[in-house]
């Protein structure tokens, strides 16, 4: 009797076995599919994100900001002619010297003192063979000496000192002086200033606009800024040939003026 029982019990524990791991298989699957189905709810607000939005209104904004420029800048050109090269090139270096020495005597650094083109080239004289018999031989080109240029661009950080550094340049035998401007070194922080303006236009029409159409500003969608726009400098210019020495030359009064920094922006709204 009692093989036959512990028999019965060798029939009865395998379909327990089988029951537990079926129970924990499903409980395995049913927690699978509760995480698959969570993860798809979560990409459902993912869904039609690239579409582009249908109902949309475009507004432009333009910010402008003045500043008054601290940097001034201004092209020296020294030129010099001569029978030979070396003796063009020897005359003008001399005065490209001076200039120099002088520029950094007043104060400005030989970072802001920049040789922007040198040149040497022949000069010819055209020479017409004289007529004779009613026949006039072909003329000719004849080569009469040399000419040796060299310009320097001169950057100034003490725009009250510009005008005598003009007269000043012009003393130590420069050829020419000219391109005067007045600028911001650094108008990062400006642009900026200018582009929140701009921005702030736009976004006070989008409101006007969405209030007479009846519709609701959702977000923005669209960003455009023409940064052609900006800088406008309003410039002090001075040309002046140098034609002979200008040791007593009035010094030039130079108006600085203002810098006006313009920001134009396009934006699109999605509406509802």
């Amino acid at each position: 009797m009692e093989d036959m029982n512990q028999r019965k019990d060798l029939h009865i524990h395998p379909p327990q076995v089988i029951v537990t791991l079926a129970a924990v298989a499903l409980g395995m699957l049913a927690l699978f599919l509760l995480i698959l189905t969570v993860s798809e709810l979560r990409g459902y607000k993912y869904i039609g994100a690239g579409i582009s939005p249908t109902n949309t209104i475009s507004v432009s904004g333009e910010g402008e900001v003045f500043a008054v420029p601290d940097t001034g800048e201004f092209s020296v050109t020294i030129q010099e002619e001569a029978k030979e090269v070396a003796k063009a090139q020897d005359e003008m270096a001399k005065k490209a010297n001076a200039i120099m020495a002088y520029l950094k005597g007043a104060g400005v650094e030989e970072k802001d003192i920049k040789t922007t083109d040198y040149n040497v080239s022949p000069r010819y004289e055209w020479t017409q063979g004289i007529c004779t018999g009613g026949y006039c031989p072909p003329g000719k080109q004849n080569l009469i000496g040399f000419q040796a240029s060299e310009t320097i661009n001169v950057k100034v950080r003490d725009t009250q000192k510009a005008g005598e550094l003009l007269s000043g340049v012009g003393g130590k035998g420069a050829y020419q002086v000219s391109g005067l401007s007045f600028t911001i070194d650094d108008e990062d922080a400006l642009k900026a200033e200018a582009r929140d303006k701009a921005i702030e236009q736009a976004k006070e029409k989008a409101d006007v606009l969405a209030k007479s159409l009846g519709v609701s500003i959702v977000r923005v969608v669209g960003f455009y800024e023409n940064e052609g726009g900006y800088p406008t400098p309003m410039y002090a210019r001075a040309d002046m040939a140098m034609g002979g020495s200008m040791e007593k030359a009035v010094v030039p009064e130079i108006a600085v003026g203002q810098n006006k920094i313009i920001s134009n922006v396009n934006v699109t709204y999605e509406i509802r």
